[in-house]
């Protein structure tokens, strides 16, 4: 399950998706910020495009687009660490939908020359996940627009042979009306490649204070994986959870554990390539299914979740299965 603030980003992304090159086509329609030359400025948004390694398009809450420009020697970090050190970032890792403030000046094109950049550690970690995934569909999507262009200009040939052609205008109007019929099914498959929907789902079960799993749970995850090997653009998504016992740091630590569990038996296990499993989170004592004042709710609640996501443009038949293995835990 994917943290809130991450649909945010989810839905900032996606609407990128026709831009992935230029200023002009990210910010059309959007008031661009012109600044001035020399004074100072600390503009606070979210990343919607980039031009280069050092120069991407930033819109604030009010829909206004500024152009900044990283300077060599600027400060790039995330936020916190021992006295507000945070980490080093270089610019080239900033991508689109990060929530970030960047300070600086005002340059001669009227562009932000900037000299410090701060943002959130997990802003930073759910906008690289998520463009993870949309970056190759993009690639994908450019692709295949191409492809239809060019399938366009064939139905353009055909129509004119159509209409020169004396006799033969009707089987020359069915080809053109079978071409068109399979461009606008290669646009809807366009449409839906980055279009991601459950295909099954399964929830292991733990013991109390444990991070390991149990053969059922096992078996579970075995059947995940099976069906996730015959899938073209599948992402798995894993977030655990803990039952609310002891203090809320360690159950967070503890349904992290659970969840890296999980991973690391998908990878060993099954070989699940890395760049398949998506952003894992550990909720701690939240979201609980169960009651957590009952035995049997804190059995339920001490639980990891594992989603099989596919694209939809990618796998045209699919359907959501669920596998909920009953481990019989016997203690508290």
């Amino acid at each position: 399950m994917i943290k809130k603030f991450s649909v945010m980003f989810l839905a900032v992304m996606i609407g990128a998706v026709g831009a992935t090159g230029a200023f002009a086509q990210d910010t059309q329609g959007a008031q661009v910020r012109s600044l001035t030359s020399g004074q100072k400025y600390k503009i606070k948004g979210v990343v919607i495009a980039k031009d280069d390694d050092s120069t991407f398009i930033v819109r604030d809450t009010t829909g206004v687009d500024t152009k900044v420009v990283v300077a060599p020697e600027a400060s790039v970090k995330t936020k916190g660490g021992f006295f507000g050190g945070g980490d080093k970032v270089a610019s080239s890792q900033i991508v689109r939908g990060l929530s970030l403030e960047v300070e600086g000046r005002g340059d001669g094109g009227g562009s932000l020359a900037a000299t410090k950049v701060r943002f959130g550690k997990d802003d930073f970690r759910v906008a690289q996940s998520i463009d993870a995934r949309v970056s190759p569909a993009e690639n994908r999507l450019t692709l295949a627009e191409q492809n239809a262009q060019r399938v366009s200009g064939q139905i353009d040939e055909l129509m004119a042979i159509s209409n020169a052609a004396r006799g033969g205008a009707k089987a020359a109007q069915d080809t053109a009306d079978a071409a068109i019929a399979g461009v606008n099914a290669t646009n809807e498959r366009i449409s839906a490649i980055d279009d991601y929907v459950v295909q099954s789902t399964a929830t292991v079960n733990f013991r109390v204070n444990s991070s390991l799993l149990s053969p059922e749970s096992k078996a579970a995850l075995d059947e995940v994986a099976t069906a996730a090997m015959t899938m073209k653009g599948y992402v798995i998504e894993v977030t655990g959870f803990a039952s609310a016992e002891g203090s809320v740091n360690r159950n967070k630590a503890l349904s992290q554990r659970r969840a890296q569990a999980v991973i690391d038996y998908m990878v060993e296990t099954h070989n699940v390539p890395l760049r398949r499993i998506g952003q894992s989170y550990g909720f701690g004592e939240l979201q609980a299914v169960a009651d957590n004042t009952t035995r049997e709710g804190r059995e339920q609640n001490r639980r990891v979740e594992v989603k099989l996501l596919v694209s939809r443009g990618v796998n045209q038949n699919v359907e959501v299965r669920s596998s909920n293995p009953d481990l019989g835990t016997d203690n508290e």
